[in-house]
């Protein structure tokens, strides 16, 4: 039991290694990722066959921070934009991944797209059509070009921050504002 445990933890260093590496550098090699991890190539070539495998495995740890944040933002609580505010509060530690996820189109062509995007989608999706339905949001946008607007927005932001652009500070409030600015239901006059 003991070693299965350690063989877990050094995978979720590696994962972690890649991703705080990938998310600087999208182009590092697989001996750089391996360098960074503090482990030979050989063995991060035992866990992941390849880049490819390497990426996929880090979808589905972004997969997993994505609904985990879904689940702590609590998105049928309260009125809409309280609620989108804080979801992106709770994504916010995995937004330098996902914006990285975000750039590699494999993950997002064909048959192969792994369904947890579809699940948070529909999630997301769902919240926009709530604040819709109360009259919060307006309703000349469809939830879907709302939700892929808050992906295009947490991944710009992500960016901003990394490279110093923007304080991180910053993060949450930049993006709420710039969409829900847009998304909110104004009256005719």
């Amino acid at each position: 039991m003991g070693y299965c445990r350690l063989m877990a933890v050094d995978r979720d260093h590696m994962l972690r290694s890649a991703a705080a590496l990938l998310t600087r550098k999208s182009t590092a090699t697989m001996d750089e990722v391996a360098k960074a991890a503090g482990i030979s190539r050989a063995t991060l070539h035992r866990h992941f066959a390849g880049r490819d495998a390497l990426v996929r495995a880090l979808e589905a740890l972004g997969i997993a921070e994505c609904e985990a944040a879904l689940d702590a933002a609590r998105l049928d609580d309260g009125n809409a934009s309280d609620a989108v505010r804080r979801l992106i509060r709770e994504i916010e530690p995995a937004a330098k991944l996902l914006a990285f996820l975000y750039t590699e189109n494999q993950l997002f062509e064909g048959d192969g797209q792994n369904e947890g995007w579809n699940r948070i989608d529909v999630r997301i999706a769902a919240l926009f059509r709530r604040g819709q339905e109360s009259g919060e949001f307006r309703i000349d946008l469809t939830p879907a070009w709302l939700t892929e607007a808050l992906y295009g927005l947490m991944a710009s932001g992500a960016w901003a921050v990394q490279e110093g652009r923007v304080a991180a500070n910053d993060f949450t409030h930049m993006i709420a504002e710039l969409l829900l600015g847009g998304a909110v239901r104004r009256e005719e006059p």
